[in-house]
This record gives structure tokens, C-alpha cells and sequence, in this order.
């Protein structure tokens, strides 16, 4: 009897060990199903845009709607002339997408590859125009006029990196009035710096994008640059080959085409690109 009932213990036993086994491992399955049916987290993106400073406005705008629906996503804004931000890319600084006020320095840069050519696409346009002080008495109808006595100082952008300045050398060239203007520029390097001789008085007329413009209540639009004088101000837009956070620079770059981001350039006085 006593053997009898020592066997019936360490079979009780054993059963008992062996469905606390089986509870436990169903609970474990249980909890792994359970932690496999919860998104993970998105790990935090820092994402680096050089753009052109005449874009400063719009992005500001866009940086917040976009991080408030991409909580995970950071933005940085390098902004200046376009053809620095192309030498800083060139020369090994980090970046995730390039905006350009003009082809010339995406163009370059895809020759060399710091492009993803896939990417590329115009963003927006812009128009050229002549902006004297708001209080100013001058009279100017025309790109012609700069040549008058009365312009003595001529802000413009460097031609050498500044696509503003650049597009201004195109058209006084095809109005034949270079030659003349060139004598009375003051160069800066970049549009706002343009924009702000003007605004303190420091010259008497200036050549800035349409947008750069109407961001100032200190200054007044007196004439856009004639069609044909120059080459459409178009911004291309694209993801730089060496960014490590391709996805999520794709992401937001294809947000910049939206229609939600399409009314804030609009609002700045960009056209969509076409």
C-alpha cells in the first residue's frame, strides 16, 4: 500500500509540473502573437535640405504641417545662393535632398552623380522682377530704365553663384543694356541679401524673384522681367546619392508635390512646375 501510494504522489506530481509547463508555454505564445500584432515604432528620421533661400517662407510652413503628421521626422533647413549649396554638396557635406532656383546646378550636379536621376523633378516657378524702396520717388517702367542716371547702385546677385543674378545677367544681356548696368551693381550673395539693400535704402533699385518680393512690406514691385528674356526660373528638386535616409527623403520630397503643399507655395507666389 505504501509503494502504491508513494507511485500515485510522483505521478500527481509529475502532472502537475507538466500543465504548469503547458500554461506556461501557451502564455508565451500568447504574449509573442500579442507583441507581433503591435506596430512597431518608427525610429527617428533627421532628414537635411539644402535649398535655395528664396524657398525660406514656403518651407518654413511646410516643415511644420509635415512634422506634425511625421512626429519621427526632423527637418533641416541648409538654405543659401544655389551655387554654394552645390560646392558644400560637391564638397562632402551632408545632405538629403537639393531644391536649386535653377537647372544649371542641379544639372551639374547629376553629371557628377550626386543625384538620384530618378528623383529629380521641377518643383515650382518663378518670375524675375525689379523692386525699388516702398517710398521710393524713382519711375521705372521698364529694365531699360536702370540704365538712367537717376540708378546709381544696382542690387543684384552674384552671377557667378546666384541664380537670381544669373537670370539677371540673361535679360539685361537680351535687352543690351549689360554693359551699362554691370557699372552700377552692387553684388550679394544671396536674393534675400538683395532684398535687404533695398529694404534699408542702400541702393536704389534691386533684382529679385517675384516671391523675395512680396515677403517685404518695404519694398514695391515695379517691373517683371520680359518673357523671352531670359530662361524660365524653374526649381528642380532631387535626393542626393549619398543620403543614408533614402526612404524617408523620397517621403517627403514626394509630400513637396502634394496639394496640401501645393496651396502654401502658391500662397508664397510660386507657381507648381510643370
Amino acid at each position: 500500500m505504501r509503494t502504491i501510494n508513494c507511485m500515485n504522489k510522483q505521478t500527481l506530481l509529475l502532472l502537475t509540473i507538466v500543465l504548469a509547463l503547458a500554461v506556461s508555454i501557451v502564455a508565451g505564445c500568447g504574449k509573442t502573437n500579442e507583441a507581433s500584432q503591435t506596430p512597431a515604432a518608427a525610429p527617428p528620421v533627421e532628414l537635411t535640405i539644402s535649398a535655395a533661400v528664396s524657398l525660406k517662407d514656403a518651407l518654413a510652413e511646410i516643415q511644420t504641417a509635415y512634422q506634425a503628421k511625421n512626429p519621427q521626422v526632423k527637418l533641416v533647413y541648409n538654405l543659401g545662393s544655389s551655387g554654394a549649396l552645390q560646392k558644400q554638396i560637391e564638397q562632402g557635406a551632408p545632405a538629403d535632398i537639393f531644391i536649386s532656383a535653377a537647372p544649371k546646378q542641379m544639372n551639374e550636379l547629376e553629371g557628377k552623380n550626386f543625384i538620384n536621376k530618378a528623383t529629380r523633378k521641377n518643383l515650382v516657378e518663378n518670375k524675375l522682377v525689379i523692386v525699388v524702396p516702398k517710398d521710393a520717388k524713382i519711375e521705372i517702367t521698364k529694365f531699360e530704365d536702370l540704365t538712367k542716371d537717376s540708378f546709381t547702385k544696382v542690387a543684384l546677385g552674384e552671377t557667378a553663384t546666384v541664380p537670381a543674378g544669373q537670370y539677371a545677367q540673361e535679360a539685361m544681356n537680351k535687352l543690351g543694356i549689360w554693359d551699362k548696368v554691370k557699372d552700377k551693381a552692387v553684388f550679394a550673395k544671396d536674393v534675400r541679401t538683395v532684398l535687404a539693400y533695398v529694404e534699408t535704402g542702400n541702393v536704389e533699385a534691386g533684382v529679385v524673384y517675384k516671391t523675395d518680393a512680396l515677403s517685404s512690406d518695404k519694398v514695391k514691385i515695379t517691373v517683371t522681367a520680359p518673357e523671352g528674356s531670359h530662361q524660365p526660373v524653374v526649381y528642380p528638386a532631387a535626393v542626393l546619392s549619398a543620403s543614408k535616409q533614402q526612404p524617408a527623403a523620397e517621403a517627403f520630397l514626394a509630400y513637396l508635390y502634394t496639394d496640401e503643399s501645393k496651396a502654401v507655395f502658391e500662397k508664397y507666389g510660386f507657381d507648381m512646375g510643370k
